[in-house]
């Protein structure tokens, strides 16, 4: 950080990952939709929606026992996984400003990761766009008890951070992602995805609204406190 940090009350700032700083959103749904049509098996029309924000095991789960992938859900998370893994190592799909956005933020106050995403996919993440030692501390919701919308993975990166809720930022995009980050009682700040826009109830959450990370600038955040 800093030595002469900007004059805030804020502590941190957590960021979501997907869809914040990677546009990984459609992978994920080509790759768990792709099974289903391997399969030969109806996707429903909810299925997309509802698991953003799912942890791993609660994601897995729902393509095994609701939508019917064949196999147990360890089997079926597996296969998403390294599906995934392959796709990041041929193409890190960061987010225009991502990586800028949190170095210039990391200058100022300390940042973090709560994110749906598995850790092996975050770890690639962070090392691959230069973030591992920028970033404080990271979270996947399959450490946690529930995934987003709980607020359990934002609670327990601010216990990590040391932070104040009311004076720690989240910056999030997705309908659970919101809801989880508000829930935690965080300042919230929405990025919202233009494929998947949020539902109506979580677009009245959010403290601030930006079209871009490029419009998060530390002075932006620091004016967050006010």
């Amino acid at each position: 950080m800093s030595d002469s940090p900007l004059r805030s009350s804020i502590e941190a700032v957590i960021f979501d990952l997907d869809g914040v700083l990677i546009d990984s959103e459609e992978w994920w749904d080509q790759i768990r939709h792709g099974l289903a049509i391997e399969n030969n098996i109806e996707w429903p029309s909810d299925a997309t929606r509802l698991m953003q924000g799912m942890s791993t095991q609660e994601w897995s789960a729902y393509l095994a026992d609701t939508v019917g992938i064949p196999g147990n859900a360890a089997d079926v998370a597996s296969t998403v996984i390294s599906k995934m893994a392959q796709r990041y190592a041929a193409e890190l799909p960061l987010i225009p400003g991502a990586v800028d956005a949190v170095k210039n933020i990391a200058a100022h106050w300390p940042v973090a990761i709560a994110s749906s995403s598995p850790r092996q996919l975050i770890d690639v993440v962070l090392a691959e766009s230069g973030l591992s030692d920028v970033v404080r501390t990271s979270m996947s919701t399959e450490e946690c008890a529930a995934g987003k919308p709980s607020p359990i993975v934002y609670q327990s990166v601010v216990q990590r951070l040391g932070s104040t809720p009311a004076r720690t930022v989240g910056v999030e995009d997705s309908s659970n992602g919101l809801r989880s980050a508000s829930a935690a009682g965080l300042i919230v700040v929405a990025v919202p995805n233009p494929t998947y826009p949020p539902a109506s109830d979580a677009q009245a959450l959010p403290d601030a609204v930006v079209n871009n990370l490029t419009e998060l600038t530390p002075e932006f955040v620091a004016n967050l406190a006010s």
